[in-house]
Order: C-alpha cells, then sequence, then structure tokens
C-alpha cells in the first residue's frame, strides 16, 4: 500500500478535487485500536490499482482533520472507518470489521 498521508484539513479540498479524476479513499485509523490495526494491516497487505489514491489518517494525533472529515463528508464517525469520495462526495463508508478492500474497489467503480 502506498499511503498518502494526511495531516491537515486544508488537504480535504485537494480530496474532494480530485475526486472528480478519480476516486479518493481516506482510512482513519486509530493507532491505539485492535481492530484498527487488524483493519489497517489487511489494506497494508494489498495490491491497490493505480486509478485510486489511498489516504491514511492518524486520528489520534490529528483529531481536528478526522472532525473535518465527518463534517464536511457529512458521515458519522468512527474507528477505524474507510471513505471513498468521487466527485466531492462520500458514496460510502464503512467501519471496523466491514472494511474490505473487495468492497472498497467495488464502490470506487460504481458511475457518477
Amino acid at each position: 500500500m502506498d499511503w498518502k498521508v494526511l495531516t491537515t484539513v486544508e488537504q480535504l479540498d485537494d480530496i474532494k478535487t480530485a475526486s472528480f479524476q478519480q476516486p479518493q479513499v481516506i482510512f482513519k485509523h486509530s493507532t491505539s485500536c485492535s481492530i484498527s490495526s487488524v483493519a489497517k494491516n489487511r489494506l497494508d497487505k494489498a495490491t491497490i490499482p493505480t486509478r485510486i489514491d489511498f489516504y491514511y489518517l492518524d486520528l489520534i494525533k490529528y483529531r481536528p482533520v478526522s472532525s473535518a472529515i465527518a463534517e464536511v463528508f457529512q458521515v458519522h464517525h468512527e474507528s477505524p472507518q474507510v471513505l471513498v469520495i468521487k466527485n466531492g462526495e462520500c458514496i460510502y463508508d464503512e467501519s471496523h470489521y466491514g472494511i474490505s478492500l473487495d468492497e472498497i474497489l467495488e464502490q470506487a467503480a460504481l458511475p457518477a
């Protein structure tokens, strides 16, 4: 997995803009949660298509960014959580053991 690190609220505008060209995925990771570690390890081992950008957020270290994600993309905060962003909107979010690369890729391929 080639993560792009998400550390600022300003990056959310870049993610929204880029999502009009290709899907963007945000993975909100809690470094103190074993379920989050399991989800991240599964994603780390995966081979990701080049047509999708994956962002990693350490939500403990960057809590304001995590709060902004919930507000900007109108999702309920969970941890761990994955969001798929297309055309400036969150089209899919999942949490805990429901996080699956196959499901992420399936959702990202939906027509806009």
